[in-house]
């Protein structure tokens, strides 16, 4: 590839993209406060989770099925009952706040 000056009219079009990302401010402050890490990056399935936008049905169904594994796990007393509330109980709190936020504009 030789080193020399691009072509006028490649040079044009490079121009062209340079000005389009520098009035990209999302990126500009994406790169301004980018920093080398060292090792994995752990925040970033916190980030996902953090990120998540349950949808109505979602959480009624969530809720349904929480509500018949408690009312099994108190009528029958049976352990995979209550493990299982026990699994299914938080994911969906989890979730009727998010979308609770979600309604509230929060």
């Amino acid at each position: 590839m030789a080193l020399g000056r691009l072509p006028e009219h490649e040079q044009h079009v490079l121009d062209e993209i340079e000005r389009t990302l520098r009035r990209d401010r999302r990126l500009d402050r994406r790169l301004r406060t980018l920093r080398l890490r060292r090792g994995p990056d752990l925040t970033r399935p916190l980030v996902r989770i953090a990120s998540c936008r349950p949808h109505g049905r979602t959480v009624a169904v969530l809720l349904a099925v929480s509500v018949a594994l408690m009312v099994t796990g108190i009528v029958t007393s049976a352990p995979w009952a209550i493990r299982a509330f026990a699994a299914v109980w938080p994911p969906t709190l989890f979730a009727v706040f998010r979308l609770l936020c979600r309604w509230s504009g929060g």
